[in-house]
């Protein structure tokens, strides 16, 4: 099991294989009929749910050889087990999840992907998890969120950190004439982390729990620099309108009403951003 304390990931009982902290089981989950039979008839047709996924992003999905895994990945198993089907993960850019799933290309996207105002006018999301913002530093070297003007901040391209939150706070830089924020954008998450912990940039943003896997990860050679904030929802984007969204979020409740959510978020160490109640275009703001 891989328990959260204290705002880092404590590993117990994981895998020692480099890239992988995944726990050695999952939860059995069993098919609900009178859940799974309002699944579009597409999606029931075919006995697969197509589900656009960006990796690496750990905790929440990555890959472990040849392996898609993750908390995300346990989830959505859990939830196409209830509907009676089978989640096919097709790998893709981040950017691209949300367009593609407008087009039909993928039936939902499922990347740690922060449910927005904005991006609810695009897509609606089932919202299954709570994640805030969490900066991290190199070990001994402050780095204040607050006041990061003229620092180099690293960030994976197109998330909410590099699209919303750290460029408004270069702009407040900027507006009381200060130098801007540096925003270094990286593809993939773990390039991120690498660049701060080899001294690179100043500091990283990212989701609570992907910051707190990257501190546990480096042994020591990167610190929280700050408290989680600007908390919202993760969402699994479905295409406006679609009647998925709502058997998403039946499909989940069932899961937390049954228990077996919060003992897949136990697994992973991600209980603090556990709901309680499955909602559908959540965004805060």
């Amino acid at each position: 099991m891989c328990v959260l304390t204290g705002g880092a990931l404590i590993l117990t009982g994981c895998s020692n294989t480099e890239d992988s902290g995944a726990p050695v089981s999952k939860e059995t989950v069993e098919k609900v009929d009178s859940i799974a039979s309002t699944l579009p008839d597409k999606i029931k047709s075919s006995g697969k749910l197509v589900v656009g996924v960006n990796i690496p992003y750990q905790p929440n999905e990555w890959k472990d050889g040849d392996k898609i895994v993750g908390f995300d990945v346990d989830l959505m198993d859990a939830i196409a087990s209830v509907l009676g089907v089978k989640a096919d993960y097709v790998e893709s850019a981040f950017d691209k999840i949300i367009p593609a799933t407008q087009a039909g290309t993928y039936d939902l996207g499922m990347s740690s992907i922060t449910d927005t105002k904005e991006r609810e006018q695009q897509v609606d999301f089932a919202n299954y998890f709570i994640a805030g913002v969490q900066w991290a530093q190199p070990k001994g070297k402050a780095i204040d969120p607050n006041n990061a003007c003229g620092k180099r901040v690293a960030v994976q391209a197109t998330t909410y950190e590099h699209t919303e939150e750290v460029p408004a706070k270069s702009a407040k830089c900027v507006a009381e004439g200060k130098a801007p924020i540096d925003i270094k954008a990286f593809d993939e998450q773990s390039a991120a982390t690498n660049a701060l912990i080899l001294g690179q940039v100043d500091g990283m943003s990212a989701d609570s729990p992907v910051t707190a896997y990257a501190i546990k990860q480096s042994e020591g050679k990167i610190e929280e620099a700050g408290p989680v904030f600007e908390s919202q929802p993760y969402g699994w984007a479905v295409a406006k309108g679609s009647p998925l969204a709502g058997v998403l979020q039946k499909a989940l409740q069932h899961l937390i009403d049954n228990g077996q959510y919060k003992k897949i978020c136990e697994n992973w160490g991600v209980q603090e951003g556990a709901i309680t109640k499955a909602s559908i275009n959540g965004a805060v703001g």
